[in-house]
């Protein structure tokens, strides 16, 4: 790295990056555990955000980054490891969108906790970020680099399930914003009623999961995505589940509690039909975006 304009080097950084989800493969019910809960698959997106830390004797002491979430993560991993940090500056960025169900918030708390961790030389514990998480917000498992089943209330990782399956996405995110907290109630009820079609749905997920088949993955999601609709209805869900099968796309996801609908494909989109996503998408008010989402 070139030294600075006055000779001397420049200021070391530590980072830490998260990947954000758009929505989830599934939200439903775990079977057989009494009390309905939110159990969530979420679907893991190329995308990011990023938080630095700058030491600097001339810097703020006892510095804290933006955002009331983050500030409170780096109290909770300095005081769980009797640490102090230096004088310094905080910066961030993120690619994801907030409030629509991208994970925004968590990701800038396990990217926080992942810089932390670089600062002090220490190695990241996912049971420390779990213990971390659990006192500041309800999550999902983005802290892992894998696919999960994960008890979102709970913070209770049910099950690993692996990086062998990925997808090509088309997706709009509609206006609007869900409160998961404020909606808990009247999902519990939902997934009472509709009990039976979430287990052969979940079922039929983790099965697709274990053979590492997208398009079992994919034929899965869309039923959760469709259970969904019944009780969390999204205004282009019906035409965009309707013309899946003209486009070619192997599955339909959401965000189950935020604004996202999109199209899974097990293969990449060419670049003409991409052109006719995109006019599609344009046709129901929203501008289309591509990315990949899963590991495979």
């Amino acid at each position: 790295m070139p030294p600075q304009s006055d000779g001397r080097p420049p200021p070391r950084v530590f980072s830490g990056v998260c990947h954000g989800t758009l929505g989830e493969l599934f939200q439903g019910p775990l079977p057989r555990t009494g009390e309905p809960e939110i159990a969530l698959v979420s679907f893991p997106v190329d995308r990011h955000s990023w938080v630095y830390f700058t030491p600097d004797p001339e810097g703020p002491r006892n510095p804290l980054p933006p955002g009331e979430k983050s500030a409170k993560a780096v109290e909770l991993f300095l005081a769980h490891h009797g640490l102090t940090l230096p004088p310094g500056r905080w910066s961030v960025r993120s690619e994801l969108r907030v409030g629509v169900g991208m994970a925004s918030s968590t990701a800038d708390v396990v990217a926080t906790l992942r810089c932390l961790c670089r600062v002090f030389s220490l190695p990241y514990d996912p049971r420390v970020v779990l213990g971390v998480l659990s006192a500041i917000e309800r999550a999902d498992s983005v802290f892992l680099d894998e696919f999960a089943l994960y008890l979102s209330g709970r913070h209770r990782l049910v099950r690993r399930l692996g990086t062998a399956v990925g997808f090509h996405t088309a997706f709009v995110t509609e206006a609007g914003a869900v409160d998961t907290a404020a909606v808990t109630p009247l999902l519990v009820r939902h997934y009472r009623r509709r009990a039976p079609e979430y287990e052969r749905c979940l079922d039929d997920l983790l099965k697709g999961f274990s053979a590492a088949d997208p398009a079992a993955v994919a034929r899965a999601a869309t039923t959760s995505a469709v259970l969904s609709q019944e009780v969390l209805p999204k205004a282009t869900f019906e035409p965009v589940l309707a013309r899946r099968e003209e486009f070619g796309a192997d599955g339909v996801f959401v965000a189950h509690t935020g604004c996202l609908v999109g199209y899974l494909f097990t293969r990449r989109p060419a670049p003409a039909l991409k052109g006719e996503l995109s006019a599609f998408f344009h046709s129901l008010g929203h501008q289309c975006s591509f990315a990949p989402g899963g590991y495979g």
